[in-house]
């Protein structure tokens, strides 16, 4: 699942200044600080925080009607959207209802989860009255304590790489069968956890996000990249490299986004 930077999407929103007489004041920014589990309170809303992060991180397994593909929302958001440019939930709770410049409209957070289930996931949105989404809901709310309305914190979306580049695709898909294949598998399939789930996501294919999703989008893909893979080799890549790999990933088949806003791929942003 993916959630938010200034858009390059798996996450995807900019804050608009034009709904109202004067822009929208920002705070200053923050630093990213994911709260203790002692914090945790006690009773319902504790239990409810406990699963929303372990619906984020099992998502495929707990969410079976409503995931369509392989992927977990941790799959994008690692961690549990606890770390720094990979789409960390840490504030957006102070940041929504925000303006989506993909859907051209003010969404809410709900919506905003809902999208990744439809894109990211290939699948079907929750209830918004659901268990489900009140604890994801509640899960990205601790994860967001003590950060001001309107902040924003520092590392949140998926970073960047330099826009002037021009990726190489078949260079791309040179760099992916020497890092990234043997870990999500030379056809892009990924790597079975042999319960019908995955070690490492599949990132083209059936099984993988689709065409809507944030992910498919080179730029923002490439960031991603830069910024987390391969595996425990985080920025061993250079901006080159992401982007060409990146755009060779981007441009594979995969499923076909049902909405009328894909994220076209084959443009290379």
């Amino acid at each position: 699942m993916k959630l938010p930077k200034p858009y390059s999407p798996l996450p995807t929103f900019i804050l608009v200044a034009g709904l109202v007489a004067s822009p929208i004041a920002i705070a200053a920014e923050v630093s990213l600080v994911v709260p203790a589990d002692t914090t945790i309170p006690a009773g319902p809303e504790g239990v409810a925080i406990r699963l929303g992060r372990q619906l984020m991180n099992d998502t495929r397994k707990l969410l079976p009607r409503n995931v369509g593909n392989g992927l977990n929302c941790s799959s994008c958001h690692i961690a549990g959207g606890t770390q720094a440019y990979a789409s960390p939930y840490v504030g957006l709770t102070a940041l929504f209802p925000m303006y989506n410049a993909r859907d051209g409209r003010v969404i809410s957070l709900q919506t905003r989860i809902n999208d990744c289930f439809e894109r990211s996931m290939n699948g079907h949105p929750l209830a918004w009255d659901s268990k489900e989404m009140n604890a994801m809901l509640i899960y990205i709310r601790w994860l967001s304590t003590g950060v001001p309305v309107g902040s924003q914190v520092v590392g949140r979306g998926m970073g960047q790489v330099d826009a002037s580049l021009k990726p190489d695709r078949a260079r791309g898909a040179t760099i992916y069968a020497a890092k990234c294949a043997s870990c999500h598998g030379p056809q892009g399939a990924g790597t079975p956890d042999g319960s019908g789930g995955f070690v490492f996501p599949p990132v083209w294919g059936k099984q993988s996000y689709n065409t809507g999703a944030g992910m498919a989008r080179t730029e923002t893909a490439a960031a991603f990249i830069k910024g987390k893979m391969p595996m425990g080799q985080p920025d061993s890549l250079s901006d080159q490299d992401a982007l060409d790999v990146a755009d060779f990933v981007a441009n594979q088949p995969r499923p076909v986004f049902a909405g009328s806003k894909a994220a076209s791929p084959a443009k290379g942003r």
